[in-house]
């Protein structure tokens, strides 16, 4: 595998929990768009892609592959609570 090769499987690798972190963090910011007023859309996106992709990492090295359901179940739990407590938590 060459360079370029290794580079679009990261890239591949990445980009479902990059988007749906930042999908999720636009929808949560336009649903509670009274109450998440104060809030960055920054923070909002950077805690649920880095909790999407933090899940990716895990589950690849547990499970030893990528792409199963129970992954991408626990990417939408994991990126539902990093909204909350991003969006909600003491540290609002």
């Amino acid at each position: 595998m060459g360079l370029l090769d290794a580079i679009w499987h990261l890239l591949n690798f990445l980009l479902a929990p990059i988007g749906l972190g930042l999908i999720a963090a636009s929808l949560c910011k336009l649903a509670w768009w009274g109450a998440l007023r104060t809030v960055r859309w920054s923070r909002l996106a950077l805690a649920a892609a880095g909790a999407a992709v933090l899940i990716q990492i895990i589950f690849l090295v547990w499970l030893g592959r990528d792409g199963r359901m129970s992954t991408y179940a626990t990417q939408v739990v994991g990126v539902a609570l990093a909204l909350w407590w991003a969006a909600f938590g003491p540290r609002r």
